[in-house]
């Protein structure tokens, strides 16, 4: 009896520590069944090439319900957003949208810069040590090598163990590499030379089938068969100037800037021109959907990346200006695109399945005549103008003939191997140059990039130019035009400031975990790869200085 009495006892002794050990393991499983990852099917980055942020209003009330105004009322918008480096170019800003870095990082500083090791121009995406595949020419022979730091498609290769498939598209081939990243399946840009979508050997020896079908299709000849006309009466087009301005850029051929503009004598032939109308952007979202049916992204159980350029909106606005009805027009029917795309994503992957964002690489600015126009300030200067009248000031004081190698990307490119040999007081050379800068039209101030923390700047304009600046690919002379001037010529305009209009950039996001709201609180271009990491659960891109947008998710 007393046995069965102590066997009694003790069961009933172990029963609340079997209860409690139940309890805490239960407890334990929830905990861990809330930290399950979860991940939408496929990430979509669009940047608009030269998209001011203010474009999203400007025409709101021309957009359709399911492009940009679908963008604007079902996503969240950081509608104070800025590019914190110079130059604003269209390099560094797919830089620095992927990398959530400055180009004194990840070493983007400019479409082109000057390379003392090689002693020659460098482009920002050229590598000779690949092939062009897809085309005769040597427009492939680019690759990422240039760019230093992880992108945030490369950080989720890395954190699925390179299960996740990474594509990169657009018209240009720096818009399609850099946002790819180092470890992207694919990046494919365009070739005016033959009307091919091409790549380089840096991803594969030879193109998909799906692509050299499309190619062989020959989709421009479509477009240009219907010439350019308006896609609405040219008289509601309101919000921009008459149609014919003498500050407007012409297509070769042309007697005027004036719709229609017709193209029906470049089918079969001038294969680029279709880079300079909005038929550009159609192609490339076309190839976009492409990729996602027959790379089946985002239909594979990993999250995948799909990285997208419209580059369109950079030609047209370049040639005619962000005031023009080709600029309204172009914009509109990238509504329509982007209403097409949103659907086809919608039908593919499911609404609330996939995490879409826009952003642009950097603005552009009103064409100087048009400010004259309209009694506004603006104006244009000639870096070579500038590096000629340099280089005669500075043979005058220092006995040497073309010191200076070239003005670019607002920089003085000094010959210092030169400069060395004549032994010559070099801190001395750049104050004249400051000096004679200084005295130049359209300048506001130049500054010693070296001694910035000295100038006489605001601190905005000083830290802008230090994030831009990298020591072994930038110059020692920074110079800052006064607001609306650039480096042009009589028609178009460009960009490359710090001032808003340059700088003011959207970024939009939709689609998963995206709550709908809009924030004013200042935020970069920096931000935006930070901010997919934290929703994606990734590391950050390996030279991020930027932060996430926390405003945009629930979580």
């Amino acid at each position: 009896m007393r046995k069965v009495y102590l066997i009694l006892t003790a069961l009933l002794l172990l029963n609340p520590a079997v209860y409690a050990q139940k309890k805490n393991a239960n407890a334990t499983a929830k905990k861990t069944a809330g930290t399950v990852i979860e991940r939408p099917k496929l990430v979509v980055g669009l940047v608009v090439d030269q998209m001011r942020w203010d474009y999203l209003y400007r025409y709101y009330d021309r957009y359709t319900n399911g492009g940009f105004k679908r963008l604007v009322n079902e996503g969240f918008s950081a509608e104070n957003t800025m590019i914190p480096y110079l130059p604003t170019y269209t390099a560094c800003g797919h830089a620095s949208i992927y990398t959530g870095s400055v180009p004194a990082i990840n070493g983007i500083i400019g479409n082109n810069w000057y390379d003392p090791e090689l002693r020659r121009d460098v482009y920002c995406a050229e590598d000779k040590s690949v092939k062009s595949v897809g085309t005769t020419s040597d427009a492939g022979e680019m690759s990422p090598k240039n760019m230093l730091t992880t992108t945030i498609a490369d950080e989720l290769r890395l954190a699925t163990n390179f299960k996740s498939k990474v594509i990169g598209i657009s018209m240009k081939d720096r818009g399609s590499i850099l946002p790819a990243g180092h470890s992207a399946n694919a990046a494919y840009w365009y070739d005016g030379s033959n009307g091919n979508f091409i790549t380089s050997t840096y991803y594969m020896q030879q193109l998909p089938a799906w692509v050299e079908a499309y190619n062989n299709a020959k989709h421009q000849n479509k477009f240009y068969e219907k010439n350019w006309e308006t896609l609405y009466p040219i008289e509601t087009y309101t919000q921009s100037t008459s149609d014919d301005k003498p500050y407007e850029g012409r297509y070769k051929g042309e007697n005027s800037s004036t719709f229609p503009h017709k193209l029906t004598d470049a089918i079969n032939k001038n294969y680029d021109l279709v880079r300079s109308t909005p038929f550009g952007n159609t192609m490339t979202l076309d190839m976009a959907k492409l990729a996602i049916e027959n790379e089946k992204l985002g239909q594979a159980g990993n999250t995948d990346f799909l990285a997208v350029s419209c580059s369109s909106t950079d030609y047209v606005g370049h040639q005619f200006g962000p005031n023009s009805i080709e600029a309204e027009d172009t914009y509109l029917r990238l509504d329509k695109d982007l209403e097409a795309f949103f659907n086809y994503l919608d039908k593919t992957l499911g609404k609330g399945n996939y995490l879409f964002f826009l952003s642009a690489d950097h603005g552009a600015a009103h064409v100087p005549k048009f400010m004259e126009e309209n009694k506004l300030p603006g104006g244009v200067v000639s870096n070579r103008q500038l590096a000629a009248g340099l280089n005669k000031v500075l043979e005058q004081e220092f006995k040497i003939q073309k010191s200076v190698l070239t003005v670019m990307n607002n920089q003085v490119i000094y010959n210092k191997p030169e400069i060395e040999k004549a032994d010559v007081d070099f801190e001395d050379m750049k104050r004249t140059t400051i000096k004679f800068l200084k005295q130049q039209t359209g300048i506001l101030n130049a500054v010693d990039i070296t001694d910035l923390g000295n100038a006489t700047l605001p601190n905005l304009i000083k830290e802008r130019i230090a994030n831009g600046y990298n020591a072994r690919r930038s110059g020692d002379v920074y110079f800052i035009l006064n607001p609306n001037w650039f480096d042009g010529g009589s028609t178009g305009t460009t960009h490359g400031s710090w001032n808003p209009y340059d700088a003011h950039i959207p970024a939009v996001f939709m689609g998963w975990k995206v709550k709908p709201g809009k924030t004013n609180k200042p935020y970069h271009m920096s931000d935006i790869a930070p901010t997919i990491a934290a929703m994606l659960q990734i590391q950050m891109p390996s030279g991020t200085i930027g932060q996430a947008i926390t405003e945009l998710t629930d979580n």
